[in-house]
C-alpha cells in the first residue's frame, strides 16, 4: 500500500474517532480541520494512485463529512437561483 493511501486510512480513522467524542459546536471545528488536512491528502492520493483511487477516497471522505457537503450543495443551489432571477 502506498504512503498516500496509508495517510488516507489514518485520516479516516481519526475522523471516526473525532465523531465519537462529544462536541459543543456539533463537530464543525473538527470538520474544518479534517477538510483542511484531507484536501492535500486527496491530491496526494490522486497524484500517486490515479484518478480512480482519488475518486474513491473523495467519496469516502464525503460520506464521513456529509453535512458540510449538504450545506455546500444548498448554498450552490441558492446562489444559482439568485443568478437566474
Amino acid at each position: 500500500m502506498s504512503l498516500s493511501l496509508i495517510l488516507a486510512c489514518i485520516w479516516a480513522l481519526i475522523a471516526n474517532l473525532l465523531a465519537m467524542t462529544p462536541s459543543r459546536d456539533y463537530h464543525w471545528r473538527n470538520a474544518y480541520i479534517l477538510i483542511g488536512i484531507g484536501i492535500p491528502i486527496l491530491g496526494f492520493v490522486t497524484w500517486q494512485n490515479g484518478p480512480g483511487a482519488g475518486l474513491f477516497v473523495m467519496v469516502a471522505a464525503m460520506s464521513v463529512l456529509r453535512w458540510p457537503v449538504v450545506y455546500l450543495g444548498r448554498w450552490i443551489k441558492r446562489s444559482a437561483r439568485r443568478t437566474q432571477e
